[in-house]
């Protein structure tokens, strides 16, 4: 099958490659999955899981990529819950190989069913981007109608989501981010919008909650107008600052097919539109997934047409 493995960590964007490999077999309580399409997150590249497995040892020429939308193709032993030919998305073990290739294989309880009316490219851009959002904000953040949420990167693929599901929580949004990201963020839903290129974050005034995906001294920043009992929400690594009276909490996103269900619910009602950026095809997805270029929104690479 093909797929996009790394092969060099200090080469950046050409330190992948679309290469041939053998298509995967299913392992106990796994199934593997036919990739229509596969989102793709720029920090993937400073996972450490993206190059060491769990002993440390070298992972070259692994598959990268680990949010998809695809068809079971078959089942390992002991599989239940799934089918052959069901629509799935989800995410795939961080340490294992991942999803831009044309199969995958991924533990079953780590996928949803898609619905039918969601296509595979949605589908694709909604697990890392929806689940990171939704547990920073529900189940780290323990988030309250009435409270008052710092979302950094409020236009991004990440903050965007944060940012119209904590709106319809009842909350009052604050997007950041470049001056030139000010109406995406407010069309996303955020009540108001501070340029950080522009404006002085300090002039926001208390927040109950901050979900920080920027880090360093934008969260030193921000960790200090937390209001006593809040929290700072990171998602860029070990918190470095915290509020003086609240909580700091870091954390990996994880695939819950509950919540997977929730968020796919919100896409089909017109609750929640994802913000999807470059979308190419599997045979030209090497210059899409550089990571030194800035994009805006999702990246999704269509396995199959």
């Amino acid at each position: 099958m093909k797929a996009i493995i790394t092969t060099d960590q200090a080469a950046e964007a050409a330190g992948i490659t679309l290469a041939e490999r053998p298509e995967p077999t299913p392992a106990i309580n796994d199934v593997v999955v036919e990739v229509h399409a596969s989102g793709f997150v720029p920090a993937e590249w400073e996972w450490p899981s993206t190059w060491v497995d769990r002993a440390g040892a070298d992972r070259t020429q692994a598959i990268i990529g680990h949010e998809f939308a695809g068809v079971v193709s078959s089942l390992g032993y002991g599989t239940t819950g799934l089918s052959v030919g069901q629509r799935v998305f989800g995410i795939t073990d961080w340490h294992r190989d991942g999803t831009l290739a044309e199969y995958t294989a991924v533990e079953a309880r780590n996928l949803a069913p898609l619905p039918g009316d969601v296509d595979f490219t949605m589908g694709a851009s909604l697990p890392i981007s929806g689940l990171t959002a939704w547990q920073g904000l529900f189940q780290h953040g323990r988030l309250q109608t009435g409270q008052t949420v710092l979302a950094h990167g409020a236009a991004g693929a990440v903050g965007s989501v944060v940012t119209q599901l904590a709106r319809e929580a009842g909350a009052y949004v604050i997007g950041t981010g470049r001056a030139a990201d000010r109406q995406a963020a407010l069309d996303f839903g955020a009540n108001e919008f501070l340029a950080l290129d522009e404006d002085k974050l300090e002039d926001i005034g208390g927040v109950d909650l901050v979900f920080d995906v920027i880090g360093g001294d934008i969260q030193r920043r921000s960790a200090s107008i937390i209001r006593p009992g809040g929290t700072l929400v990171s998602v860029v690594g070990p918190v470095e600052a915290r509020p003086v009276d609240g909580l700091a909490i870091d954390f990996v996103v994880e695939s819950v097919p509950s919540q997977l269900t929730e968020i796919v619910s919100r896409v089909r009602d017109g609750r929640l539109r994802m913000h999807i950026g470059t979308v190419a095809a599997l045979d030209d997805a090497i210059p899409a997934l550089n990571p030194t270029q800035r994009r805006k929104g999702k990246t999704v690479i269509r396995v199959r047409p």
